[in-house]
């Protein structure tokens, strides 16, 4: 298996994992646990900067797809597709902040601005899995080169 035939998969898992690890972490700190919320989202982090690596790898080597959906579905993947992207190149500066806010002990500002970094970051997150599952198994098809 090639790395365009594997990394779709590997990108989407490392996806909800992330997902999964942000949601933890507001939880935790919610509940007031600090030093966890601090470990699980220095995990979350480093989940999503693999992700990165690995796909910008398999952009820089894969084909480029063509959604194969006709209709409606195709706006809908398409309006996902473009906020996606759009607030995925936003959102990756905030995440920054927002950490070197919170190594730095300034947590009012770590939390002011974790409020609009948190529901942002958790898009993306999610639509990368949605938008992996509308292209390689909505369809039994898959995306078309």
């Amino acid at each position: 298996m090639d790395s365009a035939t594997l990394l779709p998969h590997v990108n989407a898992v490392l996806n909800a994992i992330s997902t999964v690890l942000i949601l933890l972490g507001f939880v935790l700190i919610r509940l007031g646990n600090r030093e966890a919320h601090r470990k699980v989202m220095l995990s979350a982090i480093t989940v999503s900067a693999v992700f990165l690596v690995s796909y910008l790898v398999y952009h820089f080597t894969a084909p480029i797809f063509v959604f194969p959906g006709v209709g409606p579905i195709r706006v809908i993947y398409y309006v996902i597709l473009i906020t996606h992207v759009i607030l995925a190149a936003v959102v990756t500066p905030m995440i920054v902040l927002t950490v070197l806010r919170a190594l730095r002990g300034t947590f009012d500002r770590h939390k002011a601005l974790a409020r609009w970094t948190l529901p942002i970051w958790l898009y993306v997150t999610v639509t990368g899995v949605v938008i992996y599952w509308m292209l390689y198994h909505a369809y039994p098809g898959g995306a078309v080169g």
